[in-house]
């Protein structure tokens, strides 16, 4: 199995400096900074790249899933919310809410939402992030 990379530079302090991450593939670069980690300033943060991974990730997982017990999905489309708070002296992940639209011919709400928890349960990223409370509100749409 390949092995994924991404890097990171920072440059200064916490509050004046920034940063620079990039994925090892070259699809994306991007700056961050405090501001746009802790406040609403422009860039990323590496809150919004674990969403970005989490979402694609259960997206994926839904599929494969959904397809192998004969559920050929049309569309779907997930959204992860990514909860950063202040946790003692330091910060903390606290939780993530998958929310999730997923359009798929022939298959009743309750069979969706089987496999939807399933997914939840067992993509990659939700399984690396076991200690963090996830959240799932999965929609049968179409």
């Amino acid at each position: 199995m390949p092995v994924r990379k991404a890097d990171a530079v920072w440059e200064g302090d916490i509050r004046g400096g920034n940063g620079k991450v990039s994925l090892g593939s070259g699809a994306f670069e991007g700056r961050y900074s405090f501001g746009s980690r802790f406040e609403e300033g422009a860039g990323t943060n590496p809150e919004e790249l674990i969403g970005a991974a989490h979402a694609g990730c259960f997206s994926m997982a839904l599929s494969g899933g959904l397809g192998r017990g004969g559920h050929t999905p049309k569309r779907i489309a997930t959204t992860a919310k990514v909860h950063i708070e202040k946790v003692g002296e330091g910060f903390s992940i606290t939780r993530i809410e998958l929310d999730t639209q997923a359009e798929v011919p022939g298959i009743d709400d309750a069979t969706f939402q089987e496999f939807a928890k399933k997914a939840k349960e067992g993509c990659p990223v939700s399984r690396a992030l076991a200690g963090t409370e996830i959240t799932l509100n999965a929609k049968l749409v179409g």
